[in-house]
C-alpha cells in the first residue's frame, strides 16, 4: 500500500521526488558563486587602473575570461532555481507556466548578453594589439 488517500494518488498529488536535486544544484551553485566572487572581487582590486583599456586587457586572458563566464553561468542558474521556487511555491494554475516560460527567457536572453559581452570584450583586446 502507498502513502497517502486514494483520492491523492488518483490525482498524482505527492512528492515528485525532484527536490533533493534541486536543492543540491542550489547549493552548488551557492558555493561556485562564492568562489567566482571571492576571485572577481580579487581581480578587480589587484587591477592598477579601472579605465576601458586596463580592463579590456585584463579581459582578452583567458585565466580571466573563463571564469567571468563561469560566473555568469553560475549567477544566472543560482537566479533561475531561486525563482523557480517561488513562482511554484506562490504562482497556481496557468500563470505558473507562463511566469516559468517568461523566467527561463529572460535568464537565458541575459545570461546570452552578458556572455557574448565577456566573449566581445576578450577578443577584441586580440584584434586591437
Amino acid at each position: 500500500m502507498g502513502s497517502g488517500t486514494s483520492i491523492g494518488r488518483v490525482r498524482g498529488l505527492g512528492a515528485a521526488k525532484e527536490g533533493a536535486h534541486h536543492w543540491w544544484t542550489q547549493r552548488l551553485t551557492a558555493g561556485g558563486n562564492l568562489i567566482l566572487m571571492l576571485w572577481f572581487i580579487a581581480s578587480i582590486a589587484m587591477l592598477p587602473a579601472y579605465d576601458y583599456a586596463t580592463v579590456t586587457t585584463w579581459l582578452s586572458s583567458a585565466w580571466a575570461a573563463v571564469p567571468m563566464a563561469l560566473l555568469i553561468l553560475s549567477v544566472f542558474w543560482h537566479f533561475r532555481l531561486g525563482l523557480q521556487v517561488v513562482i511554484e511555491d506562490y504562482s497556481h494554475a496557468e500563470s505558473r507556466v507562463i511566469l516559468l516560460f517568461l523566467l527561463n527567457f529572460f535568464v537565458v536572453g541575459l545570461g546570452a548578453i552578458a556572455i557574448f559581452s565577456i566573449l566581445k570584450l576578450a577578443f577584441a583586446a586580440q584584434v586591437v594589439s
